[in-house]
């Protein structure tokens, strides 16, 4: 098997704003691995706070040999190697990861979610992300959000209460929080999620640094809202700490190192009796397809990341009827433009 890699840069279609900073662009690294005929797609995507860039990911891929490996039985070995090959690069190995997975799908000739025995039926709607910004800009993203059911709404800046008055400006649909860490004092946390209780928010998402699970416990413990763990939990190892400090948790493939360990974590965590949230960074229908693939599992999505770019390499899963549906062809579903 040969594997090739190549670097892009996601354009997004409007500044992206957070507690942490904005951005407009995205680093990215594209991955191809073929054997006999059939090529796998993959992707890194590497937002700043994930500390990997478009030079660290080549270093890592470089390191890469899948040339010992010729059968499509091998996936499970295959991964195992990738993630020994160096600690960390999660963003880099998701891209091998997701290529492996895409071409086995193609070799058994159906999509992942039906080799996983999953039904579209319990496929969840997924969220639009409201980033940080004034009042007019917050209006208009809304507005902008044509056909999704649920939003989700970034806080963690200086004018949280201003962010969710002006969604309510323009619907009434129910609103996702995401604070990011954005959030230091866990009696203000407290009085926030409070007042977020009258205002049709369904939950929140990393509201205290992932530093500080005691505050967060005590802040779990009093709030009307369930609190759903992001960046502290990134990995299956992490979910056991996550017990008793959150109601559920984000998973995403950057982060996790793909879809194996997403597909155990997620696993995991339903078995620990927590709330599964499937998520997304900024990212091509080639990442996106792939975390579509896994939505069946999960009890939340937020999977709009291919929405908000404008230099979509891909075509595969697609918005329709409020959620992010898998593709039906082999592997990830995603075909290259």
């Amino acid at each position: 098997m040969n594997i090739r890699f190549y670097p892009y840069t996601l354009e997004l279609k409007r500044p992206f704003a957070l507690s942490a900073g904005s951005r407009t662009t995205t680093p990215a690294m594209m991955v191809e691995v073929e054997l006999e005929g059939t090529v796998g797609y993959g992707e890194a995507s590497m937002p700043p706070y994930l500390g990997e860039t478009a030079e660290t990911a080549a270093n890592f891929l470089s390191k890469i040999d899948l040339t010992a490996y010729s059968s499509p039985v091998a996936l499970e070995t295959m991964l195992r190697y990738v993630d020994g090959v160096a600690p960390g690069n999660n963003a880099a190995k998701t891209a091998v990861d997701i290529a492996l997975h895409d071409w086995f799908g193609k070799k058994r000739g159906a999509p992942l979610y039906r080799l996983w025995g999953l039904s579209l039926s319990t496929i969840p709607a997924t969220s639009m992300t409201i980033g940080i910004g004034t009042r007019e800009a917050v209006r208009r993203s809304v507005e902008d959000a044509v056909g999704f059911n649920v939003l989700k709404v970034k806080l963690g800046g200086e004018n949280d209460r201003g962010m969710i008055e002006s969604v309510r400006e323009v619907t009434d649909i129910p609103i996702r929080v995401d604070v990011n860490q954005g959030w230091k004092d866990r009696e203000s946390a407290l009085r926030m999620i409070e007042w977020l209780s009258t205002k049709g928010v369904e939950f929140v998402e990393q509201p205290l640094p992932k530093d500080r699970p005691g505050d967060t416990a005590w802040l779990r413990a009093r709030s009307p809202l369930p609190l759903i763990a992001d960046e502290s939990v990134v990995r299956l190892a992490d979910l056991p700490r996550a017990l008793g400090v959150f109601d559920g948790v984000n998973i995403k493939l950057m982060k996790s190192t793909g879809l194996g360990e997403a597909y155990r974590m997620m696993t995991a965590a339903r078995a620990l009796g927590m709330k599964v949230m499937v998520g997304c960074m900024t990212e091509t229908s080639c990442a996106v397809s792939a975390a579509a693939q896994l939505s069946p599992l999960a009890d939340y999505a937020d999977l709009d990341g291919a929405l908000l770019i404008r230099n979509d390499p891909f075509t595969g899963a697609a918005f329709a009827g409020g959620r992010i549906m898998p593709a039906e062809g082999p592997g990830i579903g995603a075909t290259r433009l």
